[in-house]
């Protein structure tokens, strides 16, 4: 009697067990997922305020540049 209900016990315990290593697994991914989304919007967000003085800086960069590659003739 006494060992069928540890064994019945035992049973009940692994399947909680295995719903809880489930649930963990689930919250995980939820926090990755959040990780994720948070890194995109810094991302995003960078790109967004630096973006225009970024673009700037290159045509500025390239304005400055832009006779460099051209050969000159001499008289």
């Amino acid at each position: 009697m006494i060992t069928m209900v540890f064994s019945q016990v035992q049973a009940v315990d692994s399947t909680v067990a295995h719903r809880l290593s489930r649930t963990e697994r689930g919250a995980s991914m939820v926090e990755y997922a959040l990780l994720l989304a948070l890194i995109a919007v810094v991302c995003i967000a960078a790109v967004t305020l630096l973006g225009q003085e970024a673009s700037s800086k290159f045509t500025d960069v390239s304005d400055s540049v832009g006779g460099a590659g051209t050969p000159t003739s001499t008289p």
